[in-house]
């Protein structure tokens, strides 16, 4: 008991310091808190979706539960989104973003009567999620299922993106291209208000098209270093040019990237890769990222060598110098990053399966990779159990708070945890439990 005295006894005389310093000068506390070395906590968003017909399809709606960084951290507390979790508003898998500080959760609803409705939310614990703002409809726009992300601008905006295709054919009905269309539209994250859209026809090489090449999916948007240019993830496909019929095995070309002036959303171009090859466009987490060299790091998928990391220089152009491809730095086969989050200083985490990967109830088993973007190297993180039931196709979500990346992991319909990853360190701390429900699974933490 004596030693528990002095404790609060010394605690008492900092705060009475930092009381003091308070009222003398703001800057002296800022000073004083950081010598201090007190840690503010942050809000850590669980995202469960739950079933729909089938075992992971996610199709079922999303819930969501925040707690205390402490709170994810702790190993004793249990967190059951899908008994007290908030619903959001979607009729499948919500598409989910957070503010920076965890603070605000922004969601478009994905398909459904409320289809492209954009909401965002103050977090205040548990449950409690407060609407603010006014809701704004971009489903005339973009449609009822968007793709769209949250710009790395200090949670400013949103962009949203579609593509639609046409067939074209000359006057004796033979095959000629196939037309892509794509619409982006800016979202003020801040005053919830449209603030661009604009449309364009996006064409790929004469050579290409005329062999049945064609964009045929865009998504995850980011802004390069300038803030001028805006890059927009591609997946191309193919038809047969003698009868307009789609291919399904065909030589991928290199990876490619739509390129508009921004924030006019004007002058598309399109540049390849000749490092990577297949789809830029991600899936349902952030696929590029705007990292503090001023370079945008990207992933590909559908890659016949294995995944990649490509790298796009603040020339807009593609560093076809800079090789990290994944199967070469895990010692696998046929690598596919299902999602992954850039968090500093060359660090990501990512969320991968490859050619031995068990098949599960829901699809491939995943695992989790700590990767270095400067060395170009990736190691497993062995200390997060792996199942075969352990699905991260759907994954979208990764808290980073400093150094920390917060990550699921619960195979489809059973019990799991949260772990957090410390990416300079690489220690892992396994922290609260989650409990899940007969066949559903966890998309992250926000």
């Amino acid at each position: 008991m004596k030693n528990h005295y002095f404790n609060f006894k010394t605690l008492a005389f900092v705060f009475s310091v930092l009381s003091l310093a308070v009222s003398c000068s703001d800057d002296d506390s800022s000073d004083l808190i950081e010598e201090g070395n007190q840690e503010e906590s942050r809000w850590i968003t669980i995202a469960a979706a739950k079933m729909g017909d089938n075992p992971g399809d996610g199709n079922g709606g999303t819930l969501i539960y925040s707690v205390s960084s402490e709170d994810a951290k702790d190993p004793d507390k249990v967190i059951a989104p899908f008994d007290n979790g908030f619903i959001v508003p979607s009729n499948r898998t919500a598409r989910l973003q957070s503010s920076e500080d965890g603070n605000t959760i922004f969601n478009i609803s994905y398909a459904g009567d409320t289809g492209g409705n954009y909401t965002k939310y103050t977090v205040n614990g548990g449950q409690n999620f407060e609407k603010t703002g006014s809701e704004v409809n971009i489903s005339p726009y973009v449609g009822t299922a968007p793709r769209w992300i949250k710009l790395f601008d200090g949670d400013q905006t949103g962009a949203a993106v579609y593509v639609s295709t046409e067939h074209e054919f000359d006057e004796n009905e033979k095959y000629t291209r196939t037309n892509a269309t794509i619409g982006v539209l800016t979202l003020d994250l801040v005053n919830s208000s449209i603030k661009k859209f604009e449309e364009h026809d996006v064409a790929l090489s004469a050579e290409e098209e005329a062999n049945g090449y064609y964009i045929s999916r865009i998504d995850m948007p980011v802004l390069n270093a300038a803030g001028n240019k805006l890059y927009i993830g591609a997946r191309l496909s193919k038809v047969d040019p003698a009868t307009a019929e789609s291919e399904r095995d065909y030589e991928i070309l290199g990876s490619k990237t739509i390129v508009l002036d921004y924030p006019s959303l004007l002058n598309p171009t399109v540049i390849s890769s000749t490092v990577g090859y297949g789809n830029t466009n991600g899936y349902r987490s952030i696929n590029a990222f705007l990292a503090e060299d001023g370079s945008v790091y990207q992933a590909n998928q559908s890659d016949p060598n294995g995944s990649h990391i490509l790298k796009i220089n603040a020339n807009n152009e593609y560093d076809n110098s800079y090789v990290f491809n994944l199967d070469d730095a895990l010692g696998v086969e046929d690598s596919y990053i299902l999602a992954w989050r850039y968090v500093d200083n060359g660090k990501a985490v990512i969320a991968y399966r490859h050619a031995g990967s068990a098949e599960g109830v829901a699809g491939a088993q995943g695992f989790f990779a700590l990767a270095d973007l400067k060395t170009r190297t990736a190691q497993r993180i062995d200390a997060i159990p792996y199942n075969q039931d352990f699905y991260l196709f759907q994954y979208q979500g990764f808290a980073v708070d400093g150094s920390e990346v917060y990550v699921t992991e619960a195979p489809v319909g059973q019990n799991g945890n949260i772990y957090v990853i410390d990416t300079e360190t690489g220690e892992v701390t396994k922290g609260a439990q989650l409990e899940n429900t007969q066949g559903s699974h966890f998309i992250g933490t926000f």
